[in-house]
């Protein structure tokens, strides 16, 4: 059964940092795109980062490069996204994400989310 479980939301304050990850099971992380996306109340959901398959460097939305780092650690079968220098519309539920539609289209897999807040 696939599994892709996040943690490490939080509130912060302006500035902060935290740390997001997601554990991935039922699957292995190398043969999916990673990436993460988040959806704050009233927008719709947008793509912060993504990781190809063959590994080399990530792909950050224009909002948070220079600021978010994502990462993959495959022999734990888990994806991080260290979140820098957070900011106020960062704020948002955060969401793991595992594509392999091009294999087979119901290869799509989201995690059920962690919240981030960042307020003074």
């Amino acid at each position: 059964q696939v599994q892709l479980v996040e943690s490490g939301g939080g509130s912060v304050l302006p500035g902060g940092s935290l740390k997001l990850s997601c554990s991935v099971s039922g699957f292995s992380l190398g043969d999916y795109y990673m990436s993460w996306h988040r959806q704050a109340p009233g927008k719709e959901r947008e793509m912060v980062a993504l990781l190809g398959i063959s590994g080399g460097p990530a792909h950050y939305a224009d909002s948070v490069k220079g600021r978010f780092t994502m990462s993959r650690a495959s022999d734990k079968e888990t994806v991080f996204l260290q979140m820098n220098s957070l900011k106020p519309e960062d704020t948002a539920v955060y969401y793991c994400n595992a594509d392999r539609r091009w294999i087979n289209p119901t290869n799509n897999y989201w995690g059920q989310g962690t919240q981030v807040t960042v307020s003074s």
